[in-house]
């Protein structure tokens, strides 16, 4: 059975941010577990038809009046028609990076995370069909308000599926981040020690200054900048009381420019200089 890369089939010949995507999808013969690997989380508002999707050890069914958000990864999925001659759902893709924009925008940072199921069941109603029927105006907009006009729908999707589940949906998108150590924790836990400054292990992130901010703090729910200075320092310290290092040695393998900036933030932090431990 073929594994189909989803939603990248779909994005080909669409001008649209690899950031946000709406596929209308159709079909008129049942398909009985496909192979998917799912690159983005993913909305399938299902309007005609059954669903039913496996994920590891967890699955779950669907039918029209409902539809599912699934997390990434691979999944096994089965799409049947029902009374109708068709299968007809929307599928609204979005990146990790505009889920923490949206995250960091409108709810508390850091909201812990519950059991992790990989779907969440929304009932459709009134306001979600709607929803989904104002989607079709992407289909005539010029390509120059795509882009807006996709972020402006997908913040107002969130936000009303966080109005409607609450704190339930809220814990539910927390847990869709990912929290393996990620190349963005090992690249920034493997210059905690040396003299980068922050735009340069943005740099090494792929990463705009701003957006490695966003990231950083919902990662460690502390500030980069603070981060970084507090564990530099705390180094300074430890390398100081082995005895085998001057404070002149140091201060550039722990992030300063000079040795003065190093001694007042050292003594601003421990409330003793430098010279005082070593």
């Amino acid at each position: 059975m073929p594994i189909a890369n989803i939603p990248e089939i779909y994005s080909q010949d669409q001008e649209v941010s690899g950031d946000l995507l709406v596929y209308d999808f159709k079909m008129t013969n049942d398909v009985v577990k496909s192979k998917v690997n799912l690159s983005m989380n993913m909305f399938s508002f299902l309007q005609v038809g059954k669903k039913q999707v496996h994920f590891a050890d967890t699955s779950i069914a669907v039918n029209s009046k409902q539809s599912l958000l699934l997390k990434k990864g691979n999944w096994l999925w089965t799409e049947l028609l029902d009374t109708e001659a068709i299968y007809y759902c929307k599928l609204f893709f979005f990146s990790e990076e505009k889920l923490i924009e949206f995250l960091q925008k409108h709810t508390k940072s850091g909201s812990p995370h519950r059991d992790e199921i990989p779907y969440f069941v929304i009932e459709n109603d009134d306001y979600i069909i709607t929803f989904l029927n104002s989607l079709s105006v992407l289909n005539t907009a010029p390509s120059d308000y795509t882009e807006q006009l996709l972020l402006v729908k997908f913040e107002e999707i969130m936000l009303y599926l966080l109005y409607k589940y609450e704190q339930k949906f809220e814990f539910y998108l927390y847990s869709l981040i990912s929290k393996e150590v990620s190349p963005f924790k090992k690249v920034v836990e493997s210059n905690v020690h040396s003299n980068l400054k922050l735009e340069e292990i943005a740099f090494l992130c792929n990463m705009s200054l701003s957006t490695f901010k966003r990231h950083f703090t919902l990662e460690y729910n502390e500030a980069p900048g603070k981060w970084l200075q507090d564990k530099r320092l705390q180094r300074a310290k430890d390398l100081l009381h082995e005895g085998l290092l001057k404070p002149s040695d140091i201060y550039l393998e722990v992030g300063y420019n000079n040795l003065s900036n190093f001694s007042i933030a050292f003594k601003n932090k421990f409330g003793i200089s430098p010279k005082e431990i070593y």
